[in-house]
């Protein structure tokens, strides 16, 4: 049987997608810092000071998550294992149960507070240890709101929408605790609140949530299916989530990392029959994107114009508001260089591109 015409140009592109990794590897095992067992976010961030020049949570889960991708972790030396393991059970606090970097001002992000409980459990998982001490919601420690389904719903109605990539980042992440409700009727009565609430905030004509530009609103939307996969919950008004990815694909500049990677991750997990023809310019279109993004040191940069000093408050860009953002956490230098929040997701989107064209 003769390869469609679109099916040929679909593996020619993704021919070109990977030929964007040349010098991928090299870049990732130059942020590696034996000392710490940590890795580095970009190549700047050895130059700040001290608290903030030092390997993060977040960027070491998300070398994990790199060296995963590539089939390493069974090949690691020991030696590395127990550094890696070291360096996320040194950042749980033994009283909370919280994970925290050395800057101060990590404490204060929510959301990187709650990202880190996931990032650290699921690193410590992979490399064969378990933390240290309990964690918040078996120490007792959770977010006030977390006290009944009641004042739940009081504080997911209180998170502002007007920036749908950040509050529904902030709505996304309180999953971290539901998850660790007990026993499980209890589980599924926040989980139930939540799902509520979901649904009567969508738009009925987009599928998405929130305002903001498309871009913005599908990285929202992005952030809330992370909550419905956790329960393994299909995304509703699928169909209209898909027509508002392909006009942010046509009539949006992915100035963002996060802008390739998102819908391409939304496509993936919500499994429709995409038009052959629909997804040779899908990933068209997402490499041309990507290739903007890649870096003389053979990363990739989170934005268009220099990887971002402080990727937690990089979801709001200059001319956007989100009232209540945390202080900026600095873990880069901001030139124009690779950095490990966006590395990982290049190698993801190069993932998921290839899992929709059915290669293995």
């Amino acid at each position: 049987m003769q390869m469609s015409k679109h099916i040929e140009e679909i593996r020619e592109l993704l021919a070109d997608m990977d030929g964007l990794f040349a010098g991928f590897h090299d870049w990732l095992w130059g942020q590696y810092d034996a000392e710490s067992g940590g890795f580095y976010y970009a190549n700047s961030s050895k130059q700040l000071p001290a608290s903030s020049g030092v390997p993060d949570i977040e960027s070491t889960a998300q070398a994990l998550n790199i060296m995963e991708r590539f089939g390493l972790l069974s090949s690691l030396p020991a030696e590395m294992k127990r550094g890696l393991t070291r360096f996320f059970q040194k950042r749980q606090d033994p009283v909370s149960g919280y994970f925290y970097d050395a800057n101060p001002l990590m404490r204060e992000d929510e959301v990187m507070v709650a990202r880190a409980i996931s990032y650290s459990r699921n690193a410590l998982r992979k490399l064969g240890g378990q933390p240290l001490y309990p964690l918040p919601y078996e120490a007792q420690q959770a977010p006030a709101y977390m006290d009944s389904p009641q004042s739940y719903l009081a504080w997911l109605q209180s998170v502002p929408l007007v920036n749908s990539w950040r509050g529904c980042d902030r709505l996304s992440t309180s999953s971290v605790y539901v998850r660790q409700v007990e026993p499980e009727e209890r589980r599924g009565a926040y989980a139930k609140t939540a799902f509520d609430f979901f649904a009567e905030k969508q738009d009925p004509h987009t599928g998405l949530w929130g305002e903001g530009s498309y871009y913005v609103r599908i990285s929202g939307t992005f952030k809330l299916h992370i909550f419905y996969d956790h329960f393994g919950i299909p995304l509703p008004r699928e169909d209209l989530i898909y027509q508002s990815i392909l006009i942010a694909l046509r009539q949006e500049e992915a100035a963002d990392m996060c802008y390739i990677r998102n819908p391409i991750h939304l496509l993936s997990y919500m499994k429709l029959s995409i038009p052959e023809e629909e997804l040779r310019e899908i990933i068209q279109i997402t490499l041309t994107n990507m290739r903007r993004l890649l870096r003389a040191d053979g990363g990739f940069s989170r934005e268009l114009a220099h990887s971002p000093t402080a990727p937690n408050v990089a979801q709001v860009k200059p001319g956007e508001y989100y009232p209540g953002m945390p202080k900026a956490v600095h873990i880069g230098g901001g030139k124009v260089e690779g950095d490990m929040n966006a590395g990982t997701q290049a190698l993801l989107i190069r993932s998921v591109c290839h899992q929709l064209a059915g290669n293995p």
